[in-house]
């Protein structure tokens, strides 16, 4: 089916139960070009699951999914086991990802800057270097579409903060759309554009600055979630213009000024 509107893929009503039990409950979720969208929620909340329904990997009982016509995908998964006895360097496990040639997968190292491991054993390299391997990986399909399960696994949290950077440097440059999940709810309030708050159902979706004052995310995630607002009034340096599009803000605004509402429903800024 072709999507009738601006969304590169879309969700619409998606349910799924495994022996009776519903593991997502009419979820719509939909990314449109240059729009970082992430899911969180808490563990067992079918934020891997709807991943997969999105991917076409897993049939949802139902619900309809839709993409745009030769869509592209780039897709990071949340684990990815390599076999440590396998001699297996970094340049050969992205060849077997996808076709490419020597100087296209130098360029896509160099573009997640990981270029000093490319002749290093996969298994080898450190966490924060393996999960800029895989985005490489998903870099090399030339997505419009960027699908990221839980890209900062494993890396500590200087090392999370550079990863959200990268994405967002390279959503801007690519033009791509980037659907990710995230547990890490500090980060991802400033990372992202929009977000859907996933519990089975979509308990609440929007911009981070709505968001954050919802009640149904402050009852999901409770006093973690007043910490996250805290981060994102600090780190937002973006704004949005009318039709939700992203935009700097002006040479004269200070990324710290946003007045924000904490759980308390006091005003910050």
């Amino acid at each position: 089916m072709i999507v009738a509107d601006t969304a590169l893929i879309r969700g619409q009503g998606i349910g799924k139960a495994f022996d009776g039990r519903a593991v997502l409950d009419g979820v719509d979720l939909a990314v449109s070009r240059s729009e970082i969208v992430t899911v969180i929620g808490p563990n067992g909340a079918g934020k891997s699951m709807l991943l997969r329904i999105l991917l076409g990997l897993v049939k949802p009982d139902r619900g309809t999914v839709t993409r745009r016509p030769a869509l592209r995908i780039g897709y990071m998964p949340q684990k990815l086991v390599v076999d440590r006895t396998l001699p297996l360097p970094v340049r050969r496990f992205l060849e077997l990802g996808a076709p490419a040639s020597a100087a296209t997968i130098t360029a896509a190292l160099d573009e997640v800057g990981a270029p000093k491991v490319i002749d290093s054993p996969i298994q080898a390299v450190s966490g924060g270097e393996f999960q800029r391997v895989l985005l490489a990986r998903a870099l090399l399909r030339d997505p419009d579409l960027l699908v990221l399960d839980e890209p900062v696994q494993g890396v500590d949290v200087g090392g999370q903060e550079d990863l959200f950077r990268l994405i967002r440097s390279i959503r801007d440059r690519h033009g791509c759309g980037v659907l990710m999940v995230s547990h890490d709810l500090h980060l991802v309030m400033a990372a992202t554009d929009t977000v859907v708050c996933l519990n089975r159902h979509v308990c609440c979706t929007g911009r981070p600055e709505a968001v954050q004052g919802d009640p149904a995310y402050l009852a999901l995630f409770g006093a973690t979630a007043a910490g996250a607002i805290a981060f994102y009034a600090h780190h937002h340096d973006h704004a949005h213009d009318d039709a939700g599009r992203v935009k700097p803000l002006p040479d004269h605004g200070h990324p710290h000024d946003h007045a924000v509402q904490d759980h308390a429903g006091h005003r910050h800024g």
